[in-house]
C-alpha cells in the first residue's frame, strides 16, 4: 500500500489486456483468428458516416460520370466474383476529383476511394482492379477494426506505463512519451504486415475476376516511378511499404498459380484518364 500507483497501473494493465483478448473472432474469409474492436454492423455504420468527409478531403466525388462508373463497374465485379460477395460489407467505389494526389484508400464496412491522381498513371484495367482488390483486401481482413483494437490496448498499456512511473509530484512524463513511442512503432509493423496480407487478397480477389493478377506488379512499378520525382505517392505514406512488395506479389501469384497464370486472364482495356 506503500505504492497505491502501482496498484492503480497493474489494475489498469490486467483490464486493458483482459479486455483484448476478448475481442476475438474469426475472419471468415481470412481464416485467422483476430482481436477487433467492432462488429461489422459497427464497421458498416463508421464508414457509411466517414465516407462524405473523407471524399471532400479529396474535392469530393469526380464530376466525370464516365471514370466513377468505370470504377464503380471494375469494383462490383471483384466483389461479385469473389469472397467479398458474401459479407455483411456495403462495398461503394469512388473516383475522387484530386488530381495531384496520388492515393486509394478503404474505409471499415466497404466505401472504397480512388483519386484521379492515381487514375492518371494507371494504364489498364487489370492495375485499376489490383489497386481496388487490395482495397477490397483491406476491408474483408477487417483490418481497420484489428488496427483499433491494437490501438486501444496500447493506449492502455500507456497509461498503465504513466500511472505507474510517475510519482506524487505528477513526474513521470518522460515514461508515457517513450511507451507512446514504442507503442508507434508496434502499430508502424502491425499496418506492414496488413499490406502484404491485403496484396495476398488482391491477386486472389482480381484474379478471380478475370483479370491478370500481374498488372499488381505494374503498379507497384508505377509507385517506384512516381516517387522518384521527390515526394512520394500518398499511397505510400499510407500504404508503408516494407521494401519487398513486389517480390511477396509474385510470391502470392506463384502460390495461386504453381503451374503459371492461365492465360484467360488478361489486362483489360486501357484507361485514359487525364488530370482534368
Amino acid at each position: 500500500m506503500r505504492n497505491p500507483r502501482l496498484l492503480i497501473a497493474v489494475a489498469i494493465l490486467v483490464f486493458g489486456v483482459l479486455s483484448y483478448w476478448a475481442k476475438r473472432s474469426v475472419n471468415p474469409t481470412t481464416g485467422e483468428t483476430q482481436h477487433v474492436a467492432m462488429t461489422t454492423d459497427q464497421e458498416v455504420a463508421l464508414g457509411m458516416q466517414s465516407a462524405p468527409a473523407m471524399a471532400e478531403q479529396f474535392g469530393g466525388d469526380d464530376s466525370d460520370p464516365q471514370v466513377s462508373s468505370e470504377g464503380a463497374a471494375i469494383g462490383e465485379k471483384l466483389v461479385q466474383r469473389s469472397d467479398a460477395a458474401r459479407t455483411q460489407y456495403r462495398f461503394q467505389f469512388h473516383a475522387l476529383a484530386d488530381p495531384h494526389t496520388i492515393n486509394a484508400f478503404a474505409l471499415p464496412g466497404g466505401p472504397v476511394f480512388i483519386t484521379r491522381g492515381l487514375l492518371t498513371e494507371l494504364q489498364n484495367e487489370g492495375q485499376l482492379a489490383g489497386v481496388l482488390g487490395h482495397e477490397i483486401g483491406h476491408v474483408v481482413a477487417r483490418h481497420a477494426a484489428e488496427q483499433m483494437a491494437k490501438t486501444q490496448l496500447a493506449q492502455t498499456l500507456v497509461g498503465a506505463t504513466a500511472v505507474a512511473a510517475s510519482d506524487r509530484y505528477g513526474h513521470g512524463n518522460q515514461a508515457a512519451l517513450l511507451a507512446g513511442f514504442a507503442a508507434q512503432m508496434a502499430g508502424l509493423r502491425y499496418s506492414r504486415k496488413d499490406e502484404l496480407e491485403a496484396d495476398a487478397l488482391g491477386v486472389r480477389i482480381m484474379s478471380e475476376a478475370g483479370y491478370d493478377p500481374r498488372a499488381m506488379l505494374g503498379v507497384m512499378q508505377i509507385l517506384s516511378k512516381t516517387s522518384r520525382g521527390g515526394r512520394q505517392p500518398e499511397f505510400l505514406s499510407t500504404h508503408p511499404d516494407p521494401g519487398n512488395r513486389s517480390e511477396r506479389i509474385r510470391d502470392a501469384i506463384n502460390k495461386q498459380f504453381p503451374s503459371g497464370v492461365p492465360s484467360n486472364l488478361s489486362l483489360g482495356k486501357e484507361l485514359a484518364v487525364t488530370r482534368d
